[in-house]
C-alpha cells in the first residue's frame, strides 16, 4: 500500500525537476536558443498566438535566430512582439526573415543570471520538500487507518526521505551545469 505513496512521490518530484529545466531554457545564455522566444505571443487576427504557431524559428549561428513568418505581413507584428516581451533583444528584419542577434552578456548581468538561476533551483527544492510533506502525510494517515503498520510507515517515511535527498542533489547538478553555461564566455 505505501509502495503507491513512494510512486506518486516519485513522479511529484521528476516534475520538480522537468518544471526547473523548463524554466533553465528560458534564461538566456550567451547563445542562441528557440526557447528564449517560448512565452512571445503575436497578435495573429486578434488572438494572442505562440511565435512558434506563425513562423519557423532557426538558429543558424550560435548567436543569432532567424524568424520566418509564414505571412509577410506579420513581421511587424513579430518584431514589436519581440520587444514588447522585454528580453533585452533587437528584431532587424528584411522584408523576408526577422533577424535576432544574441548580444554577449556582460559579467554583471552574468552574475545577475546565475543569481536568478539559484532562486529557481531553490523555489524546486521547495516543491520537492511540499512533495515530501505531502507523502509523509499521506503515510501517516495509512498508518492511523491501520492499513499499514508502523514499521512500514518508518520505511516509506525512510524511502521518501532518499527520495528527496536524491532529487535535491540532481536539482543541483541541474544548477551547476546551468550556472557553467551562463558564465561561459
Amino acid at each position: 500500500m505505501y509502495k503507491d505513496v513512494i510512486a506518486k512521490t516519485r513522479v511529484g518530484m521528476e516534475k520538480s525537476i522537468e518544471a526547473l529545466r523548463k524554466e533553465f531554457s528560458r534564461v538566456r545564455t550567451g547563445r542562441a536558443s528557440i526557447n528564449l522566444l517560448d512565452d512571445v505571443r503575436v497578435d495573429y487576427y486578434g488572438t494572442p498566438t505562440p511565435l512558434s504557431q506563425i513562423a519557423t524559428l532557426i538558429v543558424p549561428e550560435p548567436r543569432l535566430i532567424t524568424i520566418q513568418p509564414w505571412e509577410k505581413k506579420l513581421i511587424p507584428d513579430i518584431e514589436r512582439a519581440i520587444l514588447k516581451a522585454d528580453l533585452g533583444l533587437n528584431p532587424a528584419s528584411d522584408g523576408v526573415l526577422v533577424r535576432i542577434a544574441i548580444p554577449p552578456l556582460t559579467e554583471d548581468r552574468r552574475k545577475e543570471m546565475v543569481k536568478l538561476i539559484k532562486r529557481m533551483t531553490e523555489d524546486a527544492k521547495v516543491a520537492i520538500r511540499n512533495v515530501r510533506r505531502e507523502a509523509n502525510d499521506s503515510l501517516k494517515k495509512l498508518e492511523k487507518d491501520k492499513e499499514i503498520s508502523e514499521d512500514e510507515l518508518k520505511r516509506g517515511e525512510k524511502e521518501i526521505q532518499d527520495l528527496t535527498d536524491g532529487f535535491v542533489k540532481k536539482t543541483d547538478e541541474v544548477m551547476a551545469v546551468k550556472e557553467k553555461e551562463v558564465m561561459e564566455i
